[in-house]
């Protein structure tokens, strides 16, 4: 008889040393909240999720989601299914880790099958560039994860209090500062991957097989060895850069060249700004900290902020530094209060003076020069056809929130198998087709016309540039609709542009909760939820993502939509329209827009 899932768990819990994780000496004080003692005595992120896995219960316990979400998952139940007096629809939704965007035809085509049997059908570009994928029952959830690795794809640290995946521009071009600037990306993924976590992951979801270790780069390996004997350590051997408690929040990184502002870089942990020479050979880069967009309604000490600069740092240094940032956030950042965990409170509190000072203080030997002059940056998109290199073309496809469902999934399966095409995800949730010959352009053209992308570079204006994140049914912290209802909130605002005769596209983004996923606080329309369809109003973002929003209404709610945005959308277009939409409100006004948004 073929052995049960719980009965691998449980000759794997048996076979590991001290009943099923190696003791680590691990110092938990007396004040320590209850979160960090679970992570410090949870054996480098198993357990109790590795004993819960053998049992035949449907979910998890609080505990074992907690150390779940480092191994890149989600318990969710499914709202739209629950009944008084019924258990609820328990379901895991997994976030894989894709550096830079980067997705090979093997890894797509394994998920793409397995959300059609063991998921809910559908898939989801997420807007850190990974792909994400629902409704995995918990007793399918090895297998899936399993499979994920042994298509040479991860899940681990997509989720949890940890570095998270490593954003980077998605197009595939082979000249200029882009090559250096991906290289730069999977270099700090792989440093930054915790190391005694990876045995974790690999003793739960592969049953120990450690061919599938992350190998990093010979430059991200070096840097890596000497944590132990840099200032950078831990205090623990087999973690020696989280430690047994490994960051007090998540931790976001983003690298780019000047000019291309795709990946939303003030709104990281870290941004990375790469400068190289006219050969493409990296030199160094502007170094901003402290940005970031969780918030919570009510709770004014939580806030969206953009990063702030901290120099320009030599290319040679730059993984040095990258690591002594997040050390530093380990041992400063609050430990007490998780909504003041993030690395921008700190900053906040304590100003970025005093941030560079410690950091070369005890963390990082190398010059923090003054910041380079950088071209205006420009949120771009890569949509259509463009060249990749001799011979190869790439094609950027639209999709509206990122989900790949209906006709569109087999379509493009057949694509991505019959062509061997990569795939790369952009930070607007939209899918680049990579490594096309010149003799495949014109039949994957005619396929492409016939999913319905006759035009991909042009896609409606005001959906161009859209977020929403996913919000009900699946996501807890939802209080309302994001993803379903974004396509009519859009279709609405075209008809109200196109009746006050307004051409030029504006920035709308829209979240279920104010966790800022979809970072609609960098829109020049944010909505937030705020309760059942209703809104928090920000305005004054601007198109290139270079400044934050501001609210201006708390309670607004979506049926009013129109009839509160057109006096202020008839005043900018009586103004000429020069300006974008953000532009002019800010310059506008808070006085003057308040008793606009008040007259409708």
């Amino acid at each position: 008889m073929e052995p049960t899932l719980a009965d691998r768990l449980q000759d794997l819990h048996r076979s590991l040393p001290s009943g099923g994780y190696r003791v680590v000496a691990v110092t938990v004080t007396s004040g320590s909240t209850k979160f960090e003692q679970l992570k410090a005595t949870s054996g480098h992120l198993r357990e109790p999720l590795l004993t819960e896995l053998a049992n035949a219960d449907p979910n998890f316990t609080d505990s074992a989601v907690q150390i779940l979400k480092f191994h890149g998952s989600y318990q969710q139940d499914n709202r739209d299914n629950r009944q008084k007096g019924q258990s609820k629809d328990w379901q895991m939704m997994l976030r894989l880790r894709n550096p830079a965007g980067r997705v090979p035809a093997q890894l797509y085509l394994a998920i793409d099958e397995l959300a059609d049997r063991l998921g809910n059908g559908t898939l989801r570009t997420t807007t850190r560039q990974a792909f994400q994928m629902h409704g995995v029952r918990k007793d399918n959830l090895k297998e899936v994860i399993g499979t994920i690795v042994r298509s040479l794809g991860s899940t681990l640290a997509a989720c949890g209090d940890i570095n998270r995946n490593v954003m980077a521009p998605a197009a595939p071009f082979s000249k200029g500062g882009y090559p250096a600037a991906r290289q730069l990306a999977d270099d700090i993924a792989d440093l930054l991957a915790p190391q005694a976590a990876e045995g974790s992951y690999l003793d739960l979801w592969v049953d120990g097989d450690l061919s599938y270790r992350i190998k990093p780069s010979p430059a991200a390996r070096k840097v890596k060895e000497a944590q132990h004997q840099s200032g950078v350590y831990s205090g623990d051997s087999e973690e020696p850069l989280y430690g047994a408690t490994y960051l007090p929040r998540k931790f976001k990184v983003a690298v780019t060249v000047p000019g291309d502002n795709s990946v939303d870089l003030l709104t990281q942990d870290i941004g990375l700004v790469l400068f190289t020479d006219p050969q493409g050979r990296p030199q160094g880069a502007n170094v901003y900290v402290g940005g970031g967009m969780g918030r919570t309604h009510n709770k004014e000490e939580t806030f969206a902020r953009t990063a702030d600069p901290l120099g320009y740092v030599a290319y040679p240094h730059l993984l040095e530094l990258v690591q002594a940032i997040v050390a530093l956030q380990r041992d400063h950042g609050d430990r007490q209060l998780r909504r003041h965990a993030r690395m921008k409170y700190l900053i906040h509190d304590r100003g970025v003076d005093w941030f560079r000072q410690e950091l070369r203080a005890t963390y990082f030997a190398h010059p923090i020069k003054g910041m380079r002059l950088e071209p205006k940056a420009k949120l771009e998109d890569y949509l259509g056809w463009h060249r990749q290199s001799q011979g190869l073309w790439f094609v950027g496809l639209p999709i509206l929130c990122g989900r790949i469902s209906g006709e569109l999934k087999p379509g493009l399966r057949r694509l991505v198998d019959t062509y061997k095409l990569e795939l790369r995800l952009t930070p607007n949730q939209d899918i680049l087709l990579c490594n096309i010959g010149a003799a495949q352009r014109s039949s994957i053209r005619a396929e492409l016309e016939q999913l319905g992308f006759a035009s991909p570079e042009a896609p409606r204006p005001l959906a161009r540039h859209a977020l929403a994140c996913p919000a009900l049914p699946l996501c807890g912290l939802a209080v309302t609709e994001a993803e379903r209802v974004l396509p009519d909130v859009l279709e609405r605002l075209e008809v109200l542009f196109e009746t006050l005769g307004i051409t030029r596209p504006v920035l709308v983004r829209m979240t279920g909760c104010p966790n800022g996923c979809a970072r609609p606080y960098m829109a020049e329309i944010g909505l937030v939820g705020s309760g059942v369809d209703q809104y928090q109003l920000w305005l004054g973002g601007t198109p290139n993502l270079s400044r934050l929003a501001e609210p201006y209404l708390e309670r607004l709610p979506l049926a009013e939509l129109e009839t509160t945005l057109e006096p202020l959308l008839r005043a900018w277009q009586s103004a000429g329209g020069r300006r974008s939409f953000g532009d002019f409100v800010a310059r506008t006004g808070r006085p003057a827009v308040e008793a606009m948004l008040a007259a409708a």
